[in-house]
């Protein structure tokens, strides 16, 4: 699978954290919980990343029975090591759940995932899975595509008043702070009564939910709001180079930012000085920080929207010339 190729090569080092903190054991109690609805009983979790590891280990956290696929057989052993259920191919996370959740870097991932061999629709129009929700960031055509494919299959059995499948796109804003602290944004595409239904399992990752229309709707929320994080961390970034420059402290720089009109995410949450804030991945060399790599993955989705509806994007294609998402590994 072409997913293979990018993430095997990733460091191992980024999933310790996340999977340390599930419990040593997890009996069949832990995990079966009276207050789990029993259409949400059995959740797969494909993509064990930064993101989705952490994300996955909130689930366990609050009594879902769940089981994970990814392509690095360790990264499986860690998980099957504490108790988790895991499977080697993401059909047969597909067979085993009830809901099905994908956190993959782009959209060939995702359509890798969900069609390629062995795929989550590897077994034709009949799905187990009653919902299958993306949390991956890609471009709203892919979601629609997909969501379109899901629809027009049937369910194995009626899973309580659903007859057929449905898809969400749920990508997240937060970092992999958010992730693990279980204060994610999910913004949601697709069906309203599918989202109404699933924002219990969102809320078990995440603070906040913002339901924002039909299919690829999500998707669409996400790339805007990625475009507006990248354009304004550069303008911080370069802010902050200045006026270390000419003679003033990033900390203080800072308290000015935050205090004031220049205040935003990239200067309160996610500051990119190393030593400005505790915590951030800009104090931890960069560690577990967001790949610079799919920021200008973003930003490429963000212009390939704008170029097929014919919008000028000045300062996205400024940005993109810019190319300082691609020479640095990890920003902040």
């Amino acid at each position: 699978m072409a997913i293979c190729r990018v993430r095997s090569t990733l460091s191992l080092s980024k999933y310790t954290s996340a999977v340390k903190s599930i419990p040593s054991r997890l009996s069949s109690e832990r995990i079966f919980s009276s207050q789990v609805p029993s259409q949400f009983e059995r959740i797969g979790f494909i993509g064990l990343g930064n993101m989705g590891s952490r994300m996955a280990n909130n689930l366990i956290k609050a009594g879902y029975k769940v089981a994970v696929h990814d392509i690095n057989y360790n990264v499986l052993k860690k998980f099957s090591d504490i108790g988790v259920d895991t499977k080697e191919t993401p059909y047969e996370i597909a067979e085993a759940s009830d809901v099905v959740i994908t956190m993959l870097p782009s959209s060939s991932h995702v359509n890798d995932v969900y069609t390629g061999p062995n795929g989550l629709l590897h077994g034709g129009n009949v799905l187990q899975p009653w919902l299958l929700i993306d949390s991956s960031t890609i471009d709203p055509q892919t979601s629609r595509k997909l969501s379109l494919t899901v629809s027009n299959c049937m369910l194995k059995e009626k899973k309580g008043h659903w007859e057929t499948p449905v898809m969400l796109d749920a990508p997240v804003s937060g970092g992999v702070l958010a992730a693990e602290a279980a204060t994610l944004t999910f913004m949601v595409g697709g069906s309203e009564e599918a989202y109404m239904a699933a924002k219990s399992l969102f809320l078990s990752m995440g603070k906040n939910t913002v339901y924002c229309g039909g299919a690829g709707n999500g998707s669409a929320a996400k790339i805007c709001n990625n475009l507006a994080m990248a354009i304004s961390m550069l303008g911080v970034s370069e802010a902050l180079t200045l006026g270390q420059s000419i003679g003033i402290a990033a900390s203080t720089l800072t308290k000015v930012f935050n205090s004031s009109s220049a205040r935003c995410w990239s200067s309160d949450t996610y500051n990119p000085v190393p030593g400005v804030m505790e915590g951030v991945p800009s104090s931890r060399n960069y560690n577990g920080g967001f790949a610079s790599k799919l920021m200008a993955k973003d930003l490429n989705l963000a212009a390939t929207s704008a170029n097929e509806i014919g919008l000028t994007c000045p300062m996205t294609s400024q940005a993109q010339k810019m190319q300082i998402y691609r020479r640095l590994p990890r920003w902040s």
